[in-house]
């Protein structure tokens, strides 16, 4: 064998063992790619992003459960206050002031049939009622709840009954022995008080009417309201079972069995869906109440049979409607509660995911 022949097998050898030597190196780093444990930051990274969504989420879905539960009970609580002050005071003030004006019409010309104008004038119950006619005209310019239209109602009736003044008292000091001119000056009275349309009572009757219809909408729920306690409760739903998601999260995939901001975040979501809804659904069953007593007293304003008796029956009524619609403090008290509790599930969530969020699965630098 020559020289050449014995260099050319040793150079064919020593490539044959190299390339045994990488392909055993290559196998034996697949292998250990293989077998290799799975690595714990893709794992981490997957439940990172898991618990942000959730953060997310619990955020976005606690920004509009708020807003949707806060303005409805805002304007329901907004509307008993104004029934309250203004709406039942308005509705009983226009029923007494129309009775009291047809009782003092009334005395006027029993004071004539019993003689009594011939000595004292009307009488001191016509005087009584009067009064009790201009006081309550006075207390409805501020009271009442037409607005501009119930203002210009109010001072037509002023006028209207500055000219019924200037009929009644002749008819019962200056012509009380005169029977044609009395009767003359009691039908212009009984007209300026009575006539259709253009009287001072039909008027008032008029300017009720508008009240009524704002004492409606007062104490009655509009689709607005409804939709916006549909939305709050839907969301706060969802609230819950995104926090009962995020528990078990952090209990399967963190190992912590119970994380503090989000239970008690749990618990001011269950509080928002009971507590403000139960408290509207009382107070609209307050309204609803005080509306059909005040539609009581109207209709006690229109039966003129025995005016002694409606007058006491209207203000009886009143008396109850105003009880009825006293605030409650409880009541009051929820307002700022359901603010505490929004600001508590807009809050507590965020703080405890971000915990565990900067303490297990911090970004690497």
């Amino acid at each position: 064998m020559s020289i050449r022949t014995v260099v050319r097998n040793r150079a064919g050898a020593r490539n044959r063992a190299g390339v045994w030597s990488r392909n055993a190196a290559g196998a034996r780093a697949g292998a250990g790619a293989r077998t290799a444990p799975p690595g714990s930051a893709p794992y981490r990274s997957r439940t990172r992003r898991l618990l942000e969504r959730h953060r997310a989420a619990l955020l976005l879905v606690a920004l509009v459960s708020m807003g949707a539960l806060l303005l409805p009970y805002r304007q329901v609580q907004s509307a008993a206050g104004e029934m309250r002050t203004r709406g039942a005071p308005a509705v009983q003030g226009v029923a007494a002031t129309q009775l009291a004006l047809l009782r003092a019409h009334e005395e006027a010309k029993g004071s004539v049939a019993d003689r009594i104008a011939d000595v004292v004038g009307a009488g001191a119950r016509y005087e009584t009622q009067l009064a009790a006619a201009d006081q309550g005209l006075t207390r409805l310019a501020d009271v009442q709840i037409d607005g501009e239209r119930g203002r210009g109602a109010l001072e037509t009736v002023n006028g209207v009954l500055t000219s019924y003044s200037a009929s009644i008292t002749p008819a019962v000091t200056k012509y009380v022995s005169d029977d044609p001119m009395r009767e003359e000056k009691f039908a212009e009275a009984d007209t300026l008080l009575t006539r259709k349309d253009t009287g001072v009572v039909p008027r008032l009757d008029v300017l009720q009417g508008h009240q009524m219809e704002r004492v409606d909408r007062l104490s009655s729920a509009g689709p607005l309201q409804r939709v916006g306690w549909a939305v709050a409760e839907t969301g706060l739903l969802a609230m819950a079972l995104i926090t009962l998601s995020a528990l078990w999260v952090l209990r399967t995939r963190c190992g912590h069995s119970l994380d503090l901001c989000l239970l008690v975040s749990l618990a001011a979501t269950v509080f928002l869906a009971v507590v403000p809804l139960t408290a509207t659904v009382v107070t609209l069953d307050r309204l609803d109440t005080a509306r059909d007593g005040l539609a009581r007293i109207e209709r006690w304003a229109h039966d003129h049979t025995d005016l002694a008796r409606s007058q006491q029956a209207v203000t009886d009524e009143s008396a109850r409607v105003r009880a009825g619609l006293a605030a409650r403090d409880w009541q009051s008290g929820t307002y700022y509660g359901a603010l505490a509790g929004g600001v508590t599930i807009l809050l507590l969530p965020v703080i405890g995911l971000g915990r565990h969020l900067n303490t297990d699965y911090r970004r690497p630098g």
